[in-house]
């Protein structure tokens, strides 16, 4: 079994006791805290290695460090093979700023995104624009309603209610 599906099962674990779970997950997310600070503290160093060697480098375990992996992979440049990795893995933390600050305001993880790493990283005015971007991203939008006597959307110069509205 690779470490990710290792991790997926222990973190997203249906059966566990509930307050287990969230001692694993309050535990897990202060870990990454200080992982990210570390990280934006020097935003521009690429920071890699094996999985076991990253993992030794922030004082964590290789489990650990897998669903860190797993949760900054899609904020990286080159994302790494997490589905297939093992401890001898060699993978990369070199993440695209604006993406990653996106990820954690999508994640709605506050403990991240108010890190006063950002700060140094980008002016506040466009630290406002990214955290509007990424809150726009989900919002689904809907079309105006069609009533059933407007004229139909199709360009048939029909109603709606005789042409594309009807149950067929």
């Amino acid at each position: 079994m690779g470490l990710l599906q290792e991790w997926r099962e222990i973190a997203y674990n249906q059966e566990a006791d509930k307050k287990q779970l969230q001692k694993f997950w309050t535990e897990y997310f202060l870990i990454e805290k200080g992982i990210y600070e570390k990280l934006l503290s020097n935003p521009d160093e690429v920071v890699k290695g094996t999985v076991k060697e990253l993992a030794d480098k922030y004082g964590i375990k290789v489990l650990t460090m897998a669903g860190f992996l797993d949760g900054i992979n899609d904020s990286l440049k080159v994302p790494n093979p997490i589905e297939t990795m093992d401890e001898n893995t060699e993978v990369t933390l070199a993440f695209d700023k604006e993406m990653l600050y996106k990820n954690m305001v999508d994640a709605k993880a506050d403990w991240l995104y108010d890190l006063p790493m950002w700060d140094e990283i980008f002016e506040p005015d466009h630290k406002k624009k990214l955290f509007i971007e990424a809150k726009k991203a989900n919002t689904v939008v809907k079309g105006p309603k069609i009533g059933r006597n407007d004229p139909c959307p199709c360009g048939s110069g029909k109603k709606y209610k005789y042409c594309c509205g009807r149950n067929k």
